[in-house]
């Protein structure tokens, strides 16, 4: 028996919501280095479209989409909603609660990474840690966005520990045929 999804190939992209699509075209443009690709929008449903396909308020304008690509991995497409929920927008989650999320950048020099972020007036999280265990090889920090989404850069230029054995290896951009 096969287990997953049929014909899965991997990830494609990665979608979320910004509070402002100015701002974060400028952070992920000029700041990480991603191309901006191409907008789509403004979609408006006067049905209930938006509650059925993407579960929001029905009346929720998707204000703009934007696509980005980031060199190797997948694409990202952020979005900016006018929301209709009476309730509110719901603050940007952190990595302790449900929907917490972060998004990895690998990178060659990670402390030459970091030094930009920081001339950049970048909020980084502490200093680079080293991993141990599994992932002993790495090295990573996180840092914010403007907005205060989390994101971390990591490096294993080695590799980690638990690929010396692992029957599915990682992509890593220094051995991408490994």
């Amino acid at each position: 028996m096969t287990t997953g999804i049929p014909t899965l190939r991997g990830t494609d992209h990665i979608g979320f919501t910004v509070p402002d699509i100015e701002e974060a075209t400028v952070f992920f443009r000029d700041i990480i280095g991603c191309e901006y690709v191409y907008k789509l929008g403004p979609f408006v449903s006067d049905d209930d479209w938006m509650a059925e396909h993407l579960n929001v308020h029905p009346r929720t304008v998707m204000k703009e989409i934007r696509f980005f690509r980031c060199k190797f991995g997948s694409n990202f497409e952020i979005f900016e909603y006018q929301s209709a929920d009476p309730d509110g927008p719901r603050p940007q989650p952190r990595n302790s609660d449900i929907g917490g999320h972060h998004l990895c950048f690998y990178v060659d020099d990670l402390p030459a990474a970091v030094a930009y972020l920081k001339e950049n007036g970048i909020r980084v999280l502490g200093e680079p840690t080293k991993s141990s265990n599994a992932s002993l090889g790495q090295t990573w920090v996180y840092f914010l966005s403007p907005w205060g989404m989390q994101f971390e850069l990591c490096s294993y230029p080695e590799g980690k520990a638990y690929e010396k054995d692992a029957k599915v290896k990682l992509w890593h951009p220094l051995h991408p045929s490994e």
